[in-house]
C-alpha cells in the first residue's frame, strides 16, 4: 500500500496569498510525521538557534516516544570544501507525507517475512542566498524507530563535491548512558568491549563506533545506527562542545585527508541515520531487521545457488588434530581431516584460512593466485565435493583488490564456493566502495562472502545476499591471547553489536573454563564458561554463516555436539524473552515448525522461570541442554534431558557462573 499526499501546491497556494501570510512564516511551523502505532514522532523545524555561536534560522529535528522527548532540536547540516555550510537561512519549497505498508521475504536472516511500514515526511529546503542550493530531507517513522537522510538534487555548483564532515546532531533529552565501543579513532576493525558510560563521558574528541545502545532512565532504549551506506564515509559520532548530553556525527575520513571525508556528485544520497526505540532492550534485538527495510532489495535474479550454514575450520585451533597419523597443520591432510569431521556431522562448509597461498606474513607479500606445495587447496575442493561439503577460502583483501576477477575466476574454476576476505580495517569512502564491488563480483562467480576485519553491517546484505556475515565484533578469537572475551561481554553484544546484523563471533569451544581455570593460549584454546553458554551461542547470535571453531577431536564424543549438528543458521521468526545488557539473554528463534532457545548469564549465577507462550499451541518435546550441577566447577558438564511442555507451562533453570542453556522444541505431532 503506498499512500502519498502533496502539499507543495497547497504551501506555494498559501505563499501567494497575502492574506494568510508570508512563506517565511509558514515555513518557520514545525512539521512532523508519526510511526504508524503512534508512539514516535519526529518533528522538524527551521528556526534561529539560542547559541550565540550558530547564526541564522536553521534546520532542526527532534524526536518523541509516547509523548516524551527522546531527543530535544538537533541540527543538521552538511560542510563542504571550498564553500558555504549547507546548514542555516532556507526555506520550505515543498513538504510530503507519505504512508508505505509492504511485506518481503528474507531467507537468509532472523526473520523470514519481513513487514516495511512506515509514514514518510520529506522536507525540501532552499538557501535564501545565492547561489540557492536545495536540499532534500527525509523522514521516516515506523514503529520500531526512526530514520532519516539528506538527499541532494541534480543542481548547478553541485555537479561535483568534496564533504568536509556532515553535522548531524543528535541532542538527548535529558541525561542518559550509553555501551559504548570506543576505540579511539577511525578505521579499526571494530573488534572490543561495550562500555557501560555517562553520556558526559563522551568528549568532544571522541570517536565512538556504531551501533550505540542508549539507556534512558525510566524511558526507553534506544539504538543509534546507520544504513544503507554506500558511496559514503562511515559514521561515528563525539561530543559537542558546550552541549551537555548532545553527540555529532563524525565521518571516516579519505586516506590521508583527515579534511574529506567524501566526494561526490549531484543527485547524492546520504546513507539513513537511525534511531531503533524500544521501552525493552530486547525489542530492539527484535526490530534490527529496520537495517534492512532501509537498504535497497535484492539486485540477484538468482539467491538459490546461497546457502547459509555451518562450517569446520581450522585457524582457532591452529590447525590442530588429536591422534592422527599424521603431522597436523595447513596442509592436505589436516584439511581432508576437517572435511572429514563436517561431513560426519552434516555441517555444509570447511573454511580453509590463512596459509593455503605463499606471503610472508597475512598481509605482506602474497600470492592469492597459488596454493602452497603442502596445501593442494583444488584436492581438498574435490575432496569435499565428493562428501556432500563445501569450501570457503580466507583471503588477504588487497591482494584479492588488485586482481580480483582474475582471483574469483579461479577459485570458482577450483570449485570453491566462497571467499573470506580479511584485514579491511576500513569504512572511509574508499574502503565502503570496494565492499560493494566486491560482493557484487563475487556474486557473479557464485561465491558467498564472510568479512573479517570489518566495519559494522549497514544492510549492504539485503541487496547482495551471498554477503552472508561479517566479524566486526571482539569474537572468540581473543581468547588465544586475552582473557578480554568474557562471558559479561559475551551478554552485551546481542543489545549492541547485533542490532547492525550479523556477526561472525566463531563459537563452539569444547575446551570450556571456569574464571579460575582459564588461560590464554594459541593451540587448543579455552573459552570462558560453561559448555552450554557456547551452545547457546547458536541461538543467541544472529549468523547465517556460523563456525564450530574447535578442532575435531575436541567434539567428537561430547555431549552438546548433536545440539550443533542440528541447530540452524536463519530463522523465520524471533523473540527476546528477557535480558539486560552485560547481565544476561533469554532468545527464542523459530525454524520451520521448530523453536530454539538460548540464555546466556555473566559471571552471576542466575535462576531464571521463561515463560513459553512464544510456542503457541500445541505440545512439543523440549530437550534440554542446561550447565551440569557441578557446572560452577567443571565448566565441561553438561546435562542433557528431555519433557514434554506446553505454552503454558514454564521453564525453571539455574545458569552456572558463565552459564547457558540450549533447548529445542519440536511439536508432537
Amino acid at each position: 500500500m503506498l499512500e502519498k499526499i502533496s502539499v507543495t501546491f497547497i504551501l506555494l497556494m498559501l505563499c501567494a496569498s497575502s492574506w494568510l501570510g508570508s512563506c517565511e512564516a509558514l515555513a518557520a511551523e514545525p512539521l512532523a510525521v508519526t510511526s504508524p502505532d503512534g508512539d514516535l514522532t519526529v518533528t522538524f523545524e527551521l528556526r534561529a538557534n539560542p547559541q550565540p555561536y550558530l547564526s541564522g534560522e536553521r534546520a532542526y529535528y527532534r524526536v518523541s516516544y509516547k509523548g516524551n522527548p527522546i531527543l530535544t532540536d538537533s541540527p543538521l547540516g552538511l560542510d563542504f570544501k571550498g564553500a558555504r555550510a549547507l546548514d542555516r537561512d532556507f526555506e520550505v519549497v515543498a513538504a510530503d507525507w507519505l504512508s508505505h505498508d509492504s511485506t518481503w521475504e528474507n531467507p537468509f536472516g532472523a526473520q523470514h517475512k519481513v513487514r516495511d511500514h512506515y509514514n514518510q515526511l520529506q522536507v525540501s529546503l532552499r538557501e535564501r542566498q545565492a547561489p540557492g542550493r536545495r536540499v532534500d530531507l527525509t523522514f521516516r517513522a515506523y514503529d520500531e524507530g526512526i530514520a532519516f537522510r539528506y538527499f541532494l538534487p541534480k543542481q548547478e555548483g553541485l555537479e561535483k563535491f568534496t564533504l568536509m564532515a556532515e553535522n548531524t546532531g543528535f541532542y538527548f533529552a535529558r541525561d542518559v548512558f550509553a555501551y559504548a565501543l570506543n576505540l579511539g579513532r577511525f578505521n579499526t576493525s571494530n573488534e572490543g568491549e561495550y562500555r557501560r558510560i555517562s553520556l558526559s563521558e563522551i568528549k568532544p574528541a571522541s570517536i565512538i563506533n556504531l551501533p550505540l545502545l542508549v539507556e534512558v532512565p525510566g524511558g526507553p532504549w534506544v539504538g543509534l545506527l546507520e544504513a544503507e551506506l554506500t558511496d559514503y564515509a562511515g559514521m561515528y559520532v563525539g561530543g559537542v562542545p558546550g552541549v551537555e548530553n548532545a553527540l555529532v556525527s563524525r565521518l571516516s575520513p579519505l586516506p590521508g585527508r583527515m579534511d574529506e571525508v567524501a566526494t561526490g556528485s549531484a543527485p547524492k544520497a546520504t546513507p539513513w541515520r537511525v534511531l531503533l526505540v524500544n521501552s525493552q532492550p530486547g525489542g530492539l534485538i527484535e526490530s534490527n531487521y529496520l537495517i534492512l527495510n532501509l537498504s535497497q532489495p535484492c539486485a540477484l535474479a538468482d539467491t538459490s545457488w546461497i546457502k547459509p550454514g555451518k562450517a569446520a575450520w581450522d585457524w582457532w585451533s591452529g590447525s590442530f588434530a588429536r591422534n592422527v597419523d599424521f603431522k597436523p597443520g595447513m596442509n592436505t591432510a589436516t584439511m581432508k581431516h576437517y572435511v572429514d569431521f563436517a561431513a560426519r556431522h552434516h555441517l555444509e562448509y570447511m573454511l580453509i584460512d590463512a596459509g593455503w597461498y605463499p606471503a610472508k606474513d597475512y598481509t605482506h607479500p602474497v600470492d592469492i593466485l597459488h596454493h602452497t606445495p603442502e596445501t593442494d587447496v583444488p584436492a581438498i575442493i574435490s575432496y569435499a565435493a565428493k562428501k556432500g561439503v563445501k569450501v570457503l577460502l580466507w583471503v588477504f583483501w588487497g591482494a584479492l583488490d588488485q586482481t580480483l576477477d582474475e582471483a574469483l575466476t579461479l577459485y570458482r574454476k577450483w570449485g570453491a564456493a566462497g571467499i573470506k576476505v580479511d584485514f579491511m580495517d576500513r569504512d572511509d569512502q574508499q574502503m565502503v566502495n570496494f565492499y560493494e564491488r566486491l560482493v557484487r563480483r563475487a556474486a557473479e562467480y557464485h561465491l558467498v562472502v564472510d568479512f573479517h576485519g570489518a566495519y559494522k553491517p549497514t544492510g549492504l546484505r539485503r541487496t547482495f545476499p551471498n554477503l552472508l556475515v561479517r566479524e566486526g565484533v571482539m569474537g572468540m578469537e581473543y581468547s588465544k591471547w586475552s582473557e578480554r572475551v568474557t562471558p559479561e561481554h559475551d551478554v552485551t553484544l546481542p543489545f549492541t553489536r547485533m542490532l547492525a546484523g550479523p556477526m561472525d563471533y566463531t563459537p563452539g569451544a569444547f575446551q570450556n573454563a571456569t574464571r579460575a581455570q582459564f588461560e590464554a593460549r594459541m593451540v587448543e584454546p579455552m573459552s570462558q564458561g560453561t559448555r552450554a553458554h557456547q551452545l547457546a551461542m547458536y541461538v543467541v547470535y544472529e549468523s547465517p554463516l556460523v563456525m564450530l571453531s574447535d578442532y575435531p577431536e575436541s567434539y567428537e564424543g561430547q555431549p552438546g555436539l548433536e545440539f550443533l549438528e542440528r541447530v540452524p543458521t536463519v530463522w523465520d521468526d524471533t523473540k527476546v524473552l528477557n535480558g539486560e545488557p552485560a547481565k544476561y539473554i533469554t532468545l527464542a528463534r523459530l525454524h520451520g515448525s521448530e523453536w530454539y532457545l538460548g540464555a546466556m548469564t555473566n559471571w552471576d549465577a542466575r535462576d531464571l522461570e521463561i515463560p513459553l507462550d512464544f510456542l503457541g499451541s500445541g505440545e512439543y518435546e523440549a530437550q534440554i541442554f542446561a550447565d551440569g550441577a557441578d557446572a560452577d566447577k567443571v565448566a565441561t558438564s553438561l546435562s542433557i534431558s528431555k519433557k514434554r511442555v506446553q505454552p503454558s507451562d514454564k521453564l525453571h533453570v539455574h545458569l552456572a557462573p558463565g552459564g547457558g542453556l540450549a533447548v529445542t522444541f519440536t511439536p508432537v505431532k
